[in-house]
């Protein structure tokens, strides 16, 4: 399946959960208002960075490897190991949750009113893994119109669920959801699985594999950093802005995150969909270039036309996402939208490290530019203002693109 075709049949997909991620949004600046936004953006990337942990980190892995293998002998490994290792790190990672449910409450809320999301987080956190695993062999598998089925179906349940808890019940009531979404949808998850013809619950029950686990391992390293350094980022620089200049700020900041977001799931979800597992199964150099050049001539086009409508638009996108309490975050529209422009064609050369296994030069660049955004933020936050947060994510970006270049043209000559 080709880039075009992926991205043709992702789009109805990306739509839906465009769609339905703007009424729940609006729902939230109507019930919650910026300061609550920003909560539920700190929930929300500690979430994140938890899932990642509760699977092992393996999930690029599982997508790579099940592209790449030919024969199910070789699959079914991967699949054993894998879920295996799922199990085993969701429990460690819920008991660890539970345990200090307390502190965590503290820490990312600023409050001990919500132990109990914690407490639910980690019951459920197996469900999220699980999830998450059989997502990623669906799309290795590159049964594509299920994994846009189960993105839906998630898309259209996060909609009443996410929506039903914040009328009802607030600030609160987003908090449950972000904990519960997942959860439901792996059952969605799972009956597509059984349904393909590729499956036999013996391929899942074959123990551990150690190649396979080493493997997976290369990519845990990858995506543990990914998962720490990227989402803890954003929640020390929302805890900057939300101390140093105001919470409402700090909601603002999460407004143009969550509006990029949303509209580069476009182009995002047809680069893990279609991309990653294409360019993993690429051998020759030439072949690589030109499956990249080609990517670059399509979605850089589509990038840069949505960032210029969105520009264009801003005021009108922020009435409908957010309320006119959210209208002081249109200063930070321009440099952040010139940010994802820059930021997609940096990631258009970033997947080969990930598909190619650069383990090394991965973690490296993640934890550099990570720790870079936090500083030029700061920095830039002090001299400018809130708008400061959009020239450093611009400039990490710009930085970020010329050394992916310098890597790529070392790398393959």
């Amino acid at each position: 399946m080709t880039l075009i075709k992926t991205s043709v049949l992702t789009a109805f997909s990306t739509i839906i959960k465009v769609l339905s991620g703007f009424v729940i949004n609006k729902f939230l600046s109507i019930y919650v208002g910026p300061s609550g936004l920003a909560l539920v953006g700190q929930l929300r990337d500690f979430v994140g960075t938890v899932l990642s942990f509760s699977n092992g980190a393996i999930t690029s892995g599982v997508i790579k490897y099940t592209a790449q293998y030919q024969t199910i002998e070789e699959k079914q490994k991967i699949f054993s190991t894998s879920i295996i290792i799922s199990l085993v790190c969701s429990f460690i990672v819920g008991l660890l949750i539970f345990i200090f449910s307390d502190s965590l409450s503290i820490e990312i809320l600023k409050t001990n009113e919500y132990i109990s999301v914690f407490q639910i987080l980690a019951f459920t956190i197996v469900l999220f893994s699980l999830n998450t695993l059989l997502q990623s062999i669906l799309n290795g598998q590159k049964e594509i119109k299920k994994y846009i089925l189960v993105n839906i179906s998630s898309s259209i349940f996060s909609l009443f669920f996410t929506s039903f808890l914040v009328y009802k019940f607030h600030l609160v009531g987003a908090l449950y959801a972000i904990v519960l979404n997942q959860s439901v949808i792996f059952f969605v998850t799972l009956g597509f699985i059984i349904k393909s013809r590729w499956f036999k619950l013996q391929y899942f029950l074959q123990g551990i594999d150690k190649e396979s686990v080493k493997n997976l391992f290369q990519y845990s390293l990858m995506a543990i950093t990914s998962a720490l350094t990227v989402p803890i980022s954003y929640i020390i620089i929302r805890n900057y802005i939300g101390e140093n200049l105001s919470w409402d700020d700090a909601g603002y900041f999460q407004g143009i995150k969550y509006i990029s977001d949303m509209y580069l799931m476009v182009v995002t979800t047809s680069l893990g969909v279609y991309y990653l597992p294409r360019l993993s199964e690429i051998q020759d150099t030439k072949e690589l270039k030109q499956e990249i050049i080609s990517g670059y001539k399509i979605i850089m086009p589509i990038v840069i036309i949505l960032a210029f409508g969105i520009y264009i638009f801003r005021e009108l996108a922020v009435h409908i996402a957010f309320t006119d309490k959210f209208l002081p975050m249109l200063e930070l529209f321009k440099w952040q939208l010139i940010g994802d422009i820059i930021k997609i064609a940096s990631w258009l050369l970033g997947y080969v490290m990930l598909a190619k296994t650069m383990t090394k030069v991965f973690i490296i660049t993640e934890v550099l530019f990570s720790v870079l955004f936090v500083i030029l933020s700061v920095l830039f936050i002090k001299y400018f203002g809130l708008v400061g947060v959009t020239y450093a994510f611009s400039l990490n970006y710009f930085i970020y693109l010329i050394l992916m270049i310098f890597i790529f043209r070392r790398r393959f000559r």
